[in-house]
C-alpha cells in the first residue's frame, strides 16, 4: 500500500507545505490556554554539528532560531548513550535500571508502564508520535501514532500505522515525518484541546544517506582532523578495545558509499538493500553524484594517513548533508506554528537521543561515557510567560524531560519518576539544591562496536568511570584540565581523596536510583 508522494526536498525557511493559513482564537487569553508541547528528537545529532553550539563545521539556521528565541542548555547529558535506552529514559523519566530497557539487542519496552504521554492523556492532552520509536513494542499512551519499523529507511520508507498495517511512502524520510506531523496538527487534532506532539526523526543515524537535492553540498569544504584523531588510548584499555574507529571499522561501501561490483565489504549487501529502495530518478541522481567520487577513489587508491583523512572528510560531508535536511524540516515546523499563531502557547524542544563522535579519539558512533557521546544538545523555544533567554548552565539529563512536560501541563509528578523538572530553570531560577552529580550506565556488550559495559559519575569538574563485566578497569578525568579525556588519572596517589569522594557519590546515586549493579557486576540487569 503506497501513500501520496512527497517531494524529495523542500525550499528553505518560510514555506509551509500541506497547510493553509488560519487565524488563532483571539477570544481566549493566554492564561486560559493550557500549553502545547512539540518535542523534536533526532538520532545521533551531536552538539558539534549545530551552529548554536559550535561554529566550526556547519550552519543550522532553523535550529539556531529555537536557541535564539529561547534557551540553550550547555550541560545537557543522557543516562545511557544508546538509541532505545535513551528513548526509554526520556519517556519514563527513569534510568535504565528502573524502566528495564537496557540495550538495543535484548530488550523489549514494557508499554504497560507509566510514561509521560499517558499521564498527559489523563488530564485531557491529545498526544501524538510520528517517526522513530525504536523500543520494539508498539507505542501506547498516544491518541495518534505512525512509526518506522526499527531504524527506518532514508528512502521510500515503510511506516507502521495504528491499524498495525505497514505502508510504504514515497520520498525522503525526514520530509515524510514532518509531513505527517504537520498534517496531524492541521487536520487530525481537536483545536480546542492542548496537545503534545513527539516528532522523532531517523536522521542523523548511520549510514547518513542524504536527500538527492543535498548531495552536492559541502563538497568544497575540508575539515581539520581533531587533535586526538590518532589517539593511541594509553592507560585506557576499554577505549582501545572498541570497534568504532573511522580508520579501522568504518565500512568502505556501507558507510562511505564506494560501491563497485568487484569490491566487497562486511556491510555491502545492506547498503545495496538501501539503494534498492530508491526509485529510478532517485537512483540516477545518487549514481550521478557518487560515480565520479568512486572512480577517483579507486584510481588514486589512498593508503595510510591519506586514506584516514579521506574517510574522515567523506564522513563529515555525508553527515552534514543529512543534518541539512533535518534543519530545513525543523524550519517547516516552526513556520507552521508561527503562521497558526501557536508559538506563544507552545513549548518547542529540540534534542537528540545522545551525542556522537565526529572523529574525536578517531571515532564515529557513541556509547561511551566520554563527553562527546554523554552530552546531547538541548534547546527550547519557550511559550509566552517564560522570559528566560540565553544559556542554562545547570547539569540536566534526559530523565528530566518527562517531569518537565508534566509540570508544564499542571500534572503532579509521580514520586517514582527519577528526573527533576526543568521548569524552575526555564523561569530563570537557580535552585541552590540543584544536582551536583550525574549518573550514567551503559549495558550493551558484547554487541556492535564492542564498547565495554560501564557506569560512572560526573560532577562539574571530575568524571569517574568503572568498566566491568569482562574487564575491571577504572578511569578518572579532570574535565577542567583535560576536557578531551586523554589522561586517565586513576591510581595516582594525589587523586586518592578525589577518587574516594567520587566513589561515595557514585554509590549514593546507585542507591538513589536503585541500580542493582552496586551489589555485583552480575546484577546489572534486574
Amino acid at each position: 500500500m503506497e501513500k501520496t508522494k512527497s517531494n524529495l526536498c523542500y525550499p528553505l525557511a518560510g514555506v509551509v507545505a500541506i497547510v493553509s493559513l488560519a487565524s488563532c482564537n483571539s477570544q481566549q487569553t493566554e492564561k486560559q490556554k493550557p500549553l502545547n508541547i512539540v518535542y523534536i528528537m533526532t538520532d545521533d545529532h551531536t552538539a558539534q554539528m549545530m551552529s548554536c553550539y559550535d561554529t566550526r563545521y556547519m550552519e543550522t539556521p532553523n535550529l539556531d532560531r529555537i536557541a535564539a528565541d529561547g534557551v540553550r542548555f550547555t550541560q545537557s547529558f543522557v543516562a545511557n548513550s544508546l538509541s532505545g535506552p535513551s528513548r526509554a529514559c526520556m519517556i519514563t523519566g527513569k534510568h535504565s535500571c528502573a524502566n528495564k530497557f537496557y540495550d538495543n539487542t535484548t530488550c523489549v519496552f514494557d508499554s504497560s508502564q507509566q510514561t509521560f504521554p499517558k499521564l498527559l492523556q489523563k488530564v485531557g492532552y491529545q498526544t501524538a508520535l510520528v517517526g522513530k520509536w525504536h523500543l520494539e513494542s508498539l507505542p501506547s499512551g498516544f491518541d495518534y501514532w505512525e512509526i518506522v519499523p526499527g531504524q527506518g529507511d532514508y528512502y521510500n520508507p515503510n511506516f507502521i500505522t495504528q491499524d498495525n498495517d505497514t505502508i510504504k511512502k514515497h520520498g525522503y524520510i525526514t520530509n515524510l515525518i514532518t509531513d505527517d506531523a504537520i498534517d496531524w496538527m492541521e487536520n487530525q487534532r481537536n483545536p480546542d484541546k492542548p496537545f503534545c506532539l513527539l516528532i522523532h526523526h531517523k536522521a542523523i543515524h548511520r549510514n547518513w544517506l542524504a536527500d538527492t537535492c543535498n548531495l552536492a553540498l559541502y563538497e568544497d569544504k575540508t575539515f581539520p582532523l581533531p587533535d586526538n584523531f590518532f589517539d593511541e588510548y594509553e592507560g585506557r584499555p576499554a577505549a582501545a578495545a572498541q570497534e568504532m574507529s573511522i580508520v579501522k571499522d568504518m565500512d568502505m561501501i556501507y558507510d562511505l558509499k564506494m560501491l563497485r561490483p568487484d569490491k566487497n565489504s562486511r556491510l555491502k549487501s545492506l547498503y545495496e538493500k538501501y539503494l534498492g529502495r530508491m526509485d529510478e530518478a532517485q537512483r540516477a541522481a545518487w549514481d550521478k553524484f557518487y560515480g565520479p567520487i568512486i572512480d577517483d577513489f579507486y584510481q588514486k587508491n589512498p593508503q595510510g594517513e591519506e586514506l584516514a583523512n579521506w574517510k574522515f572528510q567523506r564522513y563529515m560531508r555525508d553527515y552534514m548533508k543529512t543534518v541539512k535536511s533535518l534543519d530545513d524540516n525543523v524550519g517547516r515546523v516552526l513556520d507552521y506554528l508561527k503562521e497558526k499563531g501557536l508559538l506563544d502557547n507552545t513549548l518547542v524542544v529540540y534534542t537528540s537521543d545522545q551525542g556522537f563522535y565526529m572523529g574525536e579519539h578517531g571515532w564515529f558512533d557513541k556509547r561511551f561515557m566520554y563527553e562527546e557521546s554523554m552530552r546531547t544538545p538541548l534547546i527550547m523555544r519557550l511559550p509566552k510567560g517564560f522570559e528566560r533567554r540565553g544559556d542554562v548552565t545547570e547539569m540536566v539529563q534526559n530523565i528530566d524531560y518527562a517531569p518537565t512536560f508534566l509540570e508544564l501541563a499542571g500534572v503532579k509528578i509521580p514520586a517514582d519518576i527519577q528526573g527533576v523538572s526543568l521548569i524552575p530553570l526555564l523561569k530563570g531560577e537557580h535552585p541552590e539544591n540543584w544536582r551536583k552529580a550525574l549518573y550514567y550506565h551503559f549495558y550493551e556488550y558484547p554487541a556492535e562496536h564492542m564498547v565495554k559495559r560501564h557506569y560512572g559519575v560526573r560532577t562539574e569538574r571530575y568524571k569517574l568511570i568503572h568498566f566491568y563485566n569482562d574487564i575491571d578497569c577504572w578511569e578518572l578525568y579532570d574535565l577542567q584540565a583535560d576536557p578531551t579525556e586523554m589522561h586517565n588519572l586513576y591510581g595516582q596517589a594525589e587523586y586518592e581523596p578525589v577518587i574516594e569522594e567520587l566513589k561515595n557519590e557514585l554509590l549514593k546515586l546507585q542507591e538513589q536510583y536503585n541500580d542493582p549493579v552496586r551489589f555485583s557486576p552480575e546484577r546489572d540487569k534486574e
